[in-house]
């Protein structure tokens, strides 16, 4: 399981790190937490404890810590450090090298990748120095999240509030899976099977011409990616796409919705399935052997007739995946149109995006690079819902294989305990 060193500095936004804790911990990372001093103003080390399942880091000079320990393994056990809320205060001292705590000391003496989150003032964050300090540590490859603009508690309104806790982990989650696939190693999900479907389908009206939809498969292909990165054996089932096949993924490439059906079924059965495919509804009855030429006379009717539903027909078959997921490509009601799905096509989790012109992304998310999703999970009561910012296409990827592997290892952790 790889590892988060989150440093936790001394502003108001220290009060979101419990929940940072869990967003990260969902995602199936561990987190180990260190403070400063002025952090335990606003947030309790057993707090953090708690959530975190693990022991709170605050003091320099505690002996026993440095004889178990020592400010330098902790900062090198981890895989990646976080700061969240960086404060100017922090900032400055790991842009000048300055080591007078546990929180700068550990900074300064790690050889991982930093995040850092800024939190601060307006302006104090538009001051020359924290401006200079901001591109030292840029320039020493420090990846910075935010800040975002907001209403600030001292009542002022600028730049200068930390992200928010989903997106920080996601983020997180998004540099450790590219710290992964450039020669790390994680296994988090090895020994599973998943499959995933992606891509529009063509359904031929003619030899030359089809019915189909905008979908590019970038996300589906990115999700791909992401499951083969933590060790699982992924089977990806493609639609027609321009991309290349990603590193150590077993790829099947169809064109219709029957042949992207009988393609499924042959890689059953499956842990996992993300069918983010956009499959056509329906077909043409008929198929012209030859090419439909224009005579001067209008068209004849397209008679259509309804495709199979590829997860309908999944969530019922005897071959049913303990986690199934599907997506939601909607342009109104985003929300209420997903969730019924949900339970209309009995699957785990659905992931929903707004692929309407009105979504805020550049390009659109049909083609485009980015996504915003909404991730709605089944509950015995009321499913649950959580919204996401605009994030690239990787980024949701790696944000939704951290949580498939934490709801595998959490299954299995129960299955264990069961016996």
């Amino acid at each position: 399981m790889q590892r988060v060193l989150l440093i936790i500095g001394g502003g108001i936004a220290a009060y979101k790190a419990p929940e940072l804790v869990r967003q990260l911990r969902s995602r199936g990372l561990a987190v180990r937490c260190l403070m400063t001093a002025a952090a335990e103003q606003f947030v309790s080390p057993l707090s953090l404890a708690s959530v975190s399942g693990d022991k709170v880091y605050e003091n320099l000079f505690d002996l026993t810590d440095e004889a178990e320990m020592g400010h330098i393994q902790l900062s090198r056990d981890a895989d990646i450090i976080l700061v969240a809320p960086a404060t100017a205060d922090l900032m400055a001292k790991a842009a000048q090298g300055l080591a007078n705590d546990l929180a700068s000391t550990s900074l300064l003496a790690t050889d991982k990748k930093i995040i850092m989150a800024p939190a601060m003032n307006v302006r104090m964050w538009q001051h020359e120095a924290t401006q200079r300090n901001l591109s030292q540590l840029i320039a020493d490859g420090v990846s910075i999240i935010g800040p975002e603009e907001g209403d600030m508690a001292c009542g002022e309104y600028g730049p200068g509030r930390m992200s928010e806790p989903q997106n920080i982990a996601a983020a997180t989650a998004a540099a450790l899976a590219q710290q992964v696939s450039d020669g790390g190693a994680d296994e988090t999900l090895s020994g599973r099977k998943f499959l995933v479907t992606a891509g529009p389908t063509h359904e031929p009206i003619d030899p030359v011409r089809y019915i189909a939809n905008r979908s590019s498969g970038k996300q589906g292909y990115a999700i791909a990616a992401a499951l083969a990165a933590k060790g699982a054996e992924v089977h990806l089932v493609s639609g027609p796409t321009a991309l290349a096949t990603p590193q150590g993924v077993h790829m099947v490439r169809v064109e219709t919705a029957r042949e992207m059906l009988a393609a499924v079924e042959a890689v059953l059965p499956v842990d996992g399935a993300v069918m983010t495919a956009a499959v056509a509804d329906w077909r043409p009855t008929d198929c012209d052997m030859q090419k439909i030429k224009k005579n001067g006379d209008p068209p004849e009717p397209l008679n259509l007739t309804e495709n199979p539903d590829i997860l309908t027909m999944l969530a019922a078959g005897k071959n049913r995946p303990a986690l199934l997921i599907g997506f939601a490509a909607e342009t109104e009601n985003i929300e209420a149109h997903a969730t019924a799905k949900l339970a209309k096509k009995n699957c785990d989790w659905i992931v929903a995006n707004n692929v309407g012109a009105d979504s805020g992304i550049e390009g659109g998310v049909m083609g485009g690079e980015a996504n915003a999703i909404s991730l709605i999970c089944a509950a015995d009561k009321k499913p649950s819902v959580e919204n996401f910012d605009i994030m690239s296409k990787k980024d949701v990827a790696a944000l939704l294989s951290g949580r498939m592997a934490a709801h595998f290892a959490s299954a299995q952790k129960s299955k264990g305990k069961e016996k």
